[in-house]
């Protein structure tokens, strides 16, 4: 594929994004990059071993808290040479996104191949008026934060779709997607997964305080109801006014059809349409009354529940079911074997992102492995304790640092679990309360992901990016995601201290003094 891209050079702020674009993309194919991002690793963890480099941090163990003796592990030793090769194939396949990719794109790909996406985006051309199509774009992309990952998978490649069948620049729509869906990961209309994952944590470091305390997985609701919107706002500005003239007009070859809906096509939707109801029918009986099979042995739904746990072939399923309805009504799929063989292009289409998965994963663990990332994050958190700052200045460093953090540890959870022993009770006592204190490193947190290639996704946004320009490379998607990143953190912050002038309420019964 021959791509040419004309680009808005104008402008200071052009011009630095051109050069971090330009300097990424000098770098090594991606694939080359993550190898040699692990041999550093390796490299620096027996130096960081050698010079005997270790935190402690209080943490909760089996209920009762616990001091946490953490020391940087050399892989470049006997065991740690035996442990690169010999995980190595249980790296990639348990490498987090590779599942969720594969298994999600087997419905999707059914949903591809049937011609049911194209039909639906034509219709949504058709009907959704050009100015608004950004806003509704970075919307879906925050509200798909519900079902936790999927929306990487399903809807950042959808959004690229999207402003191509508007004759827009396919780059421009995948980051107005990605900026929603992973910055904006906090922010939601609904309670999402990552919500009780994170309210446990915040409740289990509130306890060394208060063993009593409770909080509840709505803490932050009212502030991401709002956020939502603020988000949808700043993405929208951001796309339109930065990102999108910056990348100019596509000349690719890849091609979005905008024509008339035929019979079949229309006779497929209203299939399509009635068969997704008939699913979501059948899901709504597996989940909402309190003894439904889907849900946990407590009845809970967000929490150890198989529907959680079975989230992934569920989404499939909902692009699968609906496929196939289409295709049958439409007359693109006659057998089974149009199904299978729609699965199987889906599969193939995704080679160059395994190869890409393996060498990321690598990386990924012997980063886990040494420690590294723990030790970076305690010393983080240790440093902004020791500046004894406190009020707003405090709590927008502590935001700062968790974005920080959050450039070399990717899990929500697994940053919260080392930081919230420090800082909620910390700030407990200085009259924040848990709920509030969990709120300020969610915005740190969502707001860096788009521009951390240890993000777990991030190498499969780049695969996404790929297929519309061949040389497109980490340097091109940071750069593109810089902006967002920028805005959406000061955007944040501003909400964030107007809330705390005005003493709101940050969700049903949580509030920002104890």
């Amino acid at each position: 594929m021959s791509v040419s891209v004309k680009k808005n050079k104008n402008g200071l702020f052009n011009k630095f994004l051109n050069f971090i674009e330009v300097v990424g993309n000098k770098l090594p194919h991606p694939v080359t990059l993550f190898a040699i991002f692990s041999l550093a690793v390796i490299v620096i963890s027996a130096i960081a071993a050698a010079l005997g480099l270790e935190v402690q941090y209080e943490r909760m163990v089996d209920g009762e808290a616990t001091m946490v003796t953490v020391t940087a592990v050399s892989l470049l030793t006997a065991a740690g040479i035996r442990q690169i090769f010999s995980e190595a194939v249980k790296n990639f396949t348990g490498f987090a996104p590779l599942g969720t990719v594969l298994v999600a794109m087997l419905g999707v790909g059914v949903a591809e191949g049937t011609g049911l996406v194209q039909a639906a985006l034509r219709k949504l051309v058709l009907s959704t008026p050009r100015r608004l199509i950004t806003a509704v774009v970075v919307f879906a992309g925050i509200m798909s934060n519900v079902a936790s990952d999927a929306g990487y998978v399903v809807l950042v490649p959808l959004g690229a779709l999207v402003f191509l069948s508007f004759k827009r620049h396919p780059l421009a729509g995948l980051a107005a997607a990605f900026a929603g869906v992973s910055g904006g990961f906090s922010a939601n209309l609904m309670i999402s997964t990552l919500d009780p994952l994170l309210g446990g944590i915040s409740q289990q470091s509130a306890q060394l305080i208060q063993p009593e305390y409770l909080v509840q997985p709505t803490a932050n609701w009212y502030f991401m109801i709002a956020s939502t919107f603020l988000i949808t706002i700043i993405g929208t500005i951001v796309t339109e006014k930065i990102v999108e003239p910056r990348l100019g007009a596509y000349e690719g070859d890849s091609v979005a059809e905008i024509t008339s809906i035929s019979k079949n096509e229309s006779r497929g939707l209203i299939w399509a349409g009635l068969s997704l109801l008939a699913f979501v029918g059948v899901m709504m009986a597996l989940t909402v009354p309190s003894n439904a099979i889907l849900r946990s042995e407590a009845g809970e739904l967000l929490k150890d529940s198989a529907f959680m746990a079975g989230l992934v072939p569920i989404i499939a399923a909902a692009f699968l079911i609906p496929g196939v309805a289409y295709g049958i009504a439409s007359g693109t799929v006659k057998s089974d074997k149009d199904v299978a063989s729609f699965m199987g292009k889906a599969m193939s289409s995704m080679g160059g992102y395994l190869v890409l998965a393996f060498v990321a994963a690598q990386f990924v663990k012997y980063f886990e492995w040494s420690n590294l990332g723990t030790i970076l994050a305690v010393n983080g958190a240790e440093l902004l304790k020791a500046t004894n700052m406190t009020g707003i200045p405090m709590l927008i460093g502590f935001i700062i640092v968790a974005g920080f953090i959050n450039l070399f540890i990717g899990s929500a959870s697994a940053k919260w679990a080392i930081m919230a022993p420090v800082f909620v009770p910390m700030l407990m006592q200085i009259g924040y309360t848990p709920e509030f204190t969990q709120l300020a490193y969610r915005i740190g947190d969502s707001t860096t992901n788009i521009i951390s290639p240890l993000m777990s996704y991030f190498a499969v946004i780049v695969a996404f990016a790929q297929k519309y320009d061949k040389k497109t490379g980490i340097g091109t998607l940071i750069s593109a995601m810089i902006p967002y990143s920028i805005m959406f953190l000061i955007g944040w912050i501003l909400l964030f201290v107007l809330w705390f002038a005005l003493n709101l309420p940050l969700g049903p019964g949580a509030f920002i003094q104890m």
